[in-house]
């Protein structure tokens, strides 16, 4: 009988004692410490959905609610820049139906979210080589871009189509280009260039890193801006990824000592 009432009290419990664990961690943020970029591996939603007995459709869908709540806190707490890498160049490589999902589960994101990105005033900020994606693909982050262009808030760059080395190589292109137009010359090519080229120019680099899943590689996200970001593993796949798991990396980049190569 005891057991019963306890599982009953704790089903019950579980959500309100979480809650308060939310609210006692975000009490523990300095505030004025907080990452002004973050970047995110929106990783294991396959597996997650895998282990369930599940398509693994049901696990990319599940991690848009994921995606809609770290959204919000990184609203909540005014972090400056939240890159989330949705899709890499080699994905083009998974089954055409599991593409196909991908392509309208992000068509359905921006229709269903467009006036709640508005009301917490993010800017939406496609980066990649958008130019290859289907025209319902590309159109929806053109409305989501220019939904969004006059708010003031979280900048949300939501990597598409996107390679690390890929941006390189469009970067280099553009710096070639400058030369032989004679805008730049070989002595100015220095990371200035380079960074001023990137998909993310005008950014300053990602301050920490966060994959979900337990994997411990980058996945050809951010090549270049990841030079000196601190980086912070969970074990937690995406779909379950939610403001106490982002609130917990938070805190452990704030105990940390950064030295950019120096001393202090």
């Amino acid at each position: 009988m005891f057991k019963q009432y306890f599982d009953f009290w704790r089903k019950k419990n579980t959500g309100k004692i979480k809650e308060a664990e939310v609210e006692r961690l975000i009490n523990e943020v300095d505030r004025k410490k907080l990452p002004r970029h973050i970047a995110i591996i929106m990783d294991g939603n396959g597996r997650w959905a895998l282990r369930r007995g599940m398509s693994r459709s049901c696990g990319h869908r599940a991690g848009v609610e994921s995606l809609r709540d770290i959204v919000k806190v990184c609203s909540e707490l005014k972090v400056k820049i939240l890159t989330v890498y949705a899709f890499s160049t080699e994905n083009w490589k998974r089954p055409r139906e599991e593409v196909d999902i991908l392509m309208d589960l992000l068509v359905e994101y921006f229709n269903r979210e467009i006036e709640e990105l508005n009301k917490n005033r993010v800017r939406v900020n496609p980066i990649g080589r958008l130019h290859e994606l289907p025209p319902a693909t590309l159109e929806a982050l053109k409305m989501g871009a220019e939904r969004t262009r006059g708010n003031d808030g979280l900048i949300l760059n939501v990597a598409f189509n996107y390679g690390g080395r890929q941006e390189i190589v469009d970067t280099v292109r553009a710096v070639v280009a400058d030369v032989l137009s004679g805008k730049l010359s070989a002595a100015d090519i220095e990371e200035r260039a380079i960074s001023e080229r990137l998909y993310t120019a005008g950014q300053p680099d990602p301050d920490l890193l966060i994959r979900p899943a337990g994997d411990f590689r980058i996945s050809n996200f951010l090549l270049w801006q990841l030079a000196y970001t601190e980086f912070w593993i969970s074990p937690v796949m995406w779909p379950d990824f939610r403001r106490i798991d982002l609130i917990n990396a938070i805190l452990e980049f704030q105990r940390r000592e950064r030295r950019f190569g120096g001393l202090k």
